[in-house]
């Protein structure tokens, strides 16, 4: 893990780096909380973009986009946790003294982790709240191989969890596209080992589904001993995608954790 005590660990380009990472749909600029979202692996911005509009308008949601996807398509995907947790860091400062939370799904759960970990240690400031979402907890390090499987390995593993029906993904053109950024998201994820060491500060909920193949509530649970603050565990209906179908509820749920008003009325 970078140091990020030392000369250099967060340039004075956190503006730029905001700019470069977050995407923001629906700006709020007088909301009094900021939403940083991020996705799971293969997953992009995209992914949280009727959020904005079925969330308070006290919550301003900004969705992290990873490079090599939408349009950071050119560049080169980042397969390593401290590179990932690190950027995402400078990002989130760029806010400047914004309240901000954290929501991450799967993989998006651990780089939340991370990256939280970073800002309180550098800033002696802290998230109002880390949401997980489908991830157990970063201590029970979980040694999975779909980034070293063959390309329809991959995708069967994406059908068992529930991401997409694998229609698309079984076109070789499709493939050569949208295949090397998921493996790349996927070696992050299973390569990632959690290191020991001062623990976060801030209140942290796990939300899981009840059929997740991923993660249990045992496991879910375990995310308790990774700060001093509350925990709270929910479990909605539903299986590793459960918030595609459950999003309403756990918009509901995001509100409650978050403190904010009502969600705005939905279509």
């Amino acid at each position: 893990m970078t140091d990020p005590k030392s000369p250099g660990a967060y340039p004075n380009d956190a503006a730029r780096a905001t700019a470069s990472w977050l995407r923001c749909q629906v700006p709020r600029p007088e909301a009094e909380l900021c939403l940083i979202c991020l996705p799971h692996a293969g997953g992009s911005a995209s992914f949280y973009k009727d959020w904005p509009r079925l969330l308070p308008e006290g919550i301003e949601v900004r969705a992290v986009q990873y490079p090599g996807r939408e349009d950071r398509f050119d560049e080169e995907c980042t397969d390593d946790m401290d590179v990932m947790a690190d950027a995402v860091a400078r990002a989130v400062l760029g806010l400047g003294d914004r309240r901000f939370a954290l929501f991450g799904h799967s993989m998006g759960a651990a780089v939340a982790y991370e990256t939280a970990r970073r800002i309180e240690r550098v800033h002696q400031t802290e998230p109002v709240k880390l949401i997980v979402s489908g991830r157990h907890a970063p201590h029970q390090a979980v040694h999975g191989d779909v980034h070293l499987r063959d390309d329809d390995a991959v995708v069967d593993e994406l059908v068992r969890l529930g991401g997409t029906d694998g229609v698309l993904l079984r076109d070789p053109e499709m493939q050569s596209v949208f295949l090397p950024v998921i493996r790349s998201d996927f070696r992050l994820a299973e390569t990632y080992r959690h290191t020991p060491g001062t623990e976060l500060r801030c209140p942290v909920t796990a939300v899981i589904g009840d059929s997740d193949p991923e993660v249990d509530e045992v496991q879910a649970s375990g995310w308790a001993s990774h700060t001093s603050g509350a925990f709270a565990l929910h479990t909605l209906p539903g299986d590793h995608f459960y918030l595609t179908p459950e999003r309403d509820a756990l918009l509901d749920l995001v509100t409650r954790e978050l403190g904010a008003a009502k969600p705005v009325g939905r279509a």
